[in-house]
């Protein structure tokens, strides 16, 4: 027998945002299996996905070598030839180059892959620098869908995105709030720090359709109908305002609701309201104590006067300019849209019981401090955006904000970000296709929906995109109204697609680009985000094998690419090293450094709590918003032609908004996460399909009785867009008036002779082909993937 060679590599697994700490073991060369590395902050445990990574590196279907089309997009065979590396790049080049020239950068749109779900996160900011290079403020990945409620939504409170960046600091919480959001499936390190948070006493409160997970474990489950969220929310606040559950102290000092608002137009009083002379960016408060108004200074963060003076409840006759006005402070106006939805009203429209929202508020206030989290369980629908305020204003009642034990904002190594915003003029940004139609949502950051991109498209609104510039996205899988998707794939003048595997968004591309696995790559992580040693990690994750045939990384061909369109001085010449000691400069670390410690280097920094009432030269620090507090009422949102409070809107598609609908579509469909795929992604992976050979919808025995339906029976999925089929799976813990079904199924397993599912017929298991996309969110486009109406038939 030759001697064997075993290495054991520390890494990290990228295959999802947990990006779990990993052992790859390589065998004479050859990845043979990846293992969890508890001494890393995320590395307590890994998913089946992780741990099926060599059947991803060596399965026998990876794209290998660059291809490009020889027939016609409507042509059932593409006609793929094998092309160079250099025959590809400048096929690629030539015709963005030509876009540009003809129609503006602006016409070619960029997409990429959920970073929450796939490994676009080792390349996310070069594909974003590479886009804003070349001049386009246009990039469609998934911002909608997953991250809008996390990342942007909640800027309007915060003035930061809260939960995304400001994490739930689990090792210290008292209480734990996870709303839309099972870790098991969607983040494993944050399961295996809640499970330890269980152990030594924390409270856990879970809002979810489904008792999956650690619902299993909650305190206080509260089963939501899909989509009103939002009401239950409200609902919850309205109980702790009313019995004094909440941070009086907190919100008085930190928050806007203090301030007073005027009764005719619903701005905020300012000085200038009361006299000439007066500052229009100085705003007015009630002080209790002295009888009258007293001012309140965002450009130094301080009242003239004691903030425990200032009143949050009452009407006061205030003279101004324009005559008396009766005003109320901002939080008077919170309570009184909670009282709308007493605990009765929340039972009917969310059908939770009263008990347990009576527990869920109580247990808020009694288990402080609270740590939340929210996920894509509330951010597919089509009052995502208010959802997501009415969470963060019942979060911020708590007071627990920054907090130990609440939301925190880990401290990271100190870098310069490299995502081009420099690159992008003002005039450009302005051009982001949603920008007029959505000023308020994720255009604002450069990020444009599908149904915004398949409309520039094929209607050419508000000007006709022509090139699609593809990084892992499978759009017509991931997203609604696959369709109307493939139609506009199929009529752009040039797309070129970078991915592991052809799927049916790649095949509608002229070029297709193979890249390789996370473990065929070197990549850079700078934080992981849970907890502070986690956040304050800096790691180089080392490649564990040699590319597969011809690929290569995400990173590599965005420098590549740039190269080709003579931008190689934006991109260090094309030196990734010397783009990655650039990117690490602040922080004091060198690549080399990384490269000599495998298992990362903890940066010398240290996690501030209650950073707001920091202090600078008798400023105070506050919050990024217009008021410097969090801002529970939105003046922004209403100038904008938006509600300032979050109010509750019924989904656009359900029985309750479309009851002429609702007799032949009585369910309300909603859809999870599969734990074992990122997506539409591994289910070509024979130890994983085993596990999950057909697509499954999950209905309650009551409502399958009713239909004639018995577990594992093939079943028809119809909505007002179609129908797709599926196998009967029942869970009695559902209600039986809502089923949930899986999205992603397309891709056929030949080793244990798995079936793939046609992605654009009756007779395929693609979800989102029969969601429409016509109806959304209307500050963020978000389209109601979590809450759809159908009807369940034997199929």
């Amino acid at each position: 027998m030759p001697d064997q060679h075993q290495e054991r590599i520390p890494c990290f697994c990228a295959l999802c945002v947990s990006r779990c700490g990993a052992i790859a073991l390589v065998e004479n060369g050859r990845f043979t299996a990846l293992e969890p590395d508890p001494s890393h902050p995320t590395g307590q445990a890994l998913c089946a996905k992780g741990r099926a990574a060599p059947e991803l590196v060596y399965h026998a279907d990876r794209l290998l070598h660059p291809l490009k089309r020889t027939r016609p997009k409507g042509d059932p065979d593409p006609g793929w030839q094998r092309i160079s590396w250099d025959e590809a790049l400048d096929l690629t080049a030539a015709n963005l180059r030509r876009l540009a020239e003809r129609y503006g950068p602006e016409s070619v749109m960029f997409s990429a892959a959920s970073p929450s779900t796939s490994a676009i996160s080792d390349s996310a900011e070069w594909i974003e620098r590479l886009m804003r290079a070349f001049g386009s403020p246009n990039l469609c990945a998934s911002m909608e869908l997953c991250g809008w409620g996390r990342y942007g939504a909640t800027r309007y409170t915060f003035g930061a995105a809260v939960p995304g960046q400001y994490l739930p600091d689990l090792e210290n919480a008292g209480c734990i709030l996870f709303w839309g959001y099972n870790p098991n499936k969607a983040r494993l390190a944050h399961a295996t720090s809640t499970a330890s948070a269980l152990k030594r006493g924390a409270r856990l409160i879970v809002v979810d359709p489904r008792r999956i997970g650690l619902a299993k474990k909650a305190d206080a489950w509260l089963q939501v109908r899909p989509g009103t969220d939002g009401a239950l929310a409200l609902g919850i606040a309205n109980i702790m305002i009313e019995r004094g559950w909440y941070d009086s102290a907190f919100v008085r000092e930190w928050t806007n609701g203090p301030l007073l608002v005027r009764p005719d137009d619903g701005r905020l009083l300012t000085e200038a309201d009361l006299a000439d002379g007066g500052s229009r960016t100085r705003f007015v408060a009630w002080n209790e104590a002295a009888g009258g108004p007293v001012i309140y200074d965002p450009a130094t963060g301080r009242y003239a006067g004691d903030p425990a003076q200032l009143s949050l409840f009452g009407e006061y006759r205030i003279p101004t300019r324009d005559g008396e006005l009766a005003c109320r402070p901002a939080f008077d106006l919170v309570a009184a849209l909670c009282r709308r939805y007493p605990p009765e009203r929340v039972q009917s429209i969310c059908w939770v019981e009263l008990e347990q929202v009576e527990r869920a508020a109580r247990l808020l206030w009694e288990a402080r401090p609270v740590a939340y989290y929210a996920w894509s369980g509330v951010e597919q629908h089509t009052n995502a955006s208010e959802t997501a305020r009415a969470i963060a204003q019942l979060y911020t009642l708590t007071g627990s904000f920054d907090a130990p034990g609440g939301n925190v904002q880990f401290a990271a190594a100190a870098t310069n970000n490299v995502a081009g915003h420099e690159f992008l003029t003002a005039e450009q940004r302005a051009r982001t296709v949603g920008m007029a139609e959505r000023p308020m949502g994720p255009a604002r950051i450069q990020h444009v929906t599908s149904e915004e991109f398949y409309r520039a498209v094929l209607d050419r609104q508000p000007y006709a995109v022509r090139g699609l510039v593809g990084f892992g996205a499978n759009l017509l899988l991931s997203h609604p109204d696959s369709g109307r998707g493939r139609a506009a794939l199929a009529a752009l003048d040039f797309y070129v697609h970078a991915d592991l595997f052809m799927n049916p968004t790649a095949e509608l591309a002229d070029v297709v680009l193979p890249v390789t696995s996370p473990f065929e790559h070197e990549a850079l992580r700078i934080g992981f985000e849970i907890s502070p040693a986690a956040q304050s990690l800096v790691h180089l994750r080392k490649r564990v094998v040699q590319p597969r045939g011809e690929a290569r990384s995400d990173v590599e061909i965005v420098f590549d690419v740039a190269r080709r369109l003579d931008l190689g001085e934006r991109f260090w010449d094309g030196d990734i090293d010397t783009a990655y000691d650039y990117q690490l400069a602040p922080s004091g670390i060198s690549l080399e450094a990384l490269r000599a410690s495998p298992q990362g280097i903890q940066a010398a920094v240290a996690t501030r709590y209650r950073k707001y009432a920091e202090e600078e030269g008798g400023v105070v620090r506050g919050f990024e918003t217009p008021t410097r507090k969090i801002e529970l009422y939105s003046q922004t949102l209403l100038e904008h032609g938006y509600s300032p409070l979050p109010d509750f809107e019924e989904p656009l598609v359900s029985p309750v908004s479309q009851p002429e609908l609702a007799e032949r579509y009585p369910l309300i469909f909603t859809c999870a996460k599969h734990t074992l795929f990122c997506e539409s992604q591994h289910r070509a992976l024979p130890s994983l399909r085993r596990r999950a050979r057909d697509p499954e919808i999950e209905l309650h025995p009551e409502a399958a009785a009713a239909r004639g339906i018995n577990a594992g029976d093939w079943v028809s999925i119809e909505t007002p867009k179609g129908r797709v089929r599926a196998r009967a799976s029942l869970n009695d813990t559902l209600d039986p008036r809502v089923v949930c079904g899986q999205h992603g199924w397309w891709q056929a397993c030949p080793e244990i002779d798995a079936p793939g599912y046609p992605a654009f017929d009756a007779s395929g298991a693609n979800v989102n082909l029969i969601i429409g996309g016509d109806v959304a969110d209307p500050i963020s486009g978000s389209t109601p993937l979590r809450a759809y109406i159908c009807e369940i038939s034997r199929a």
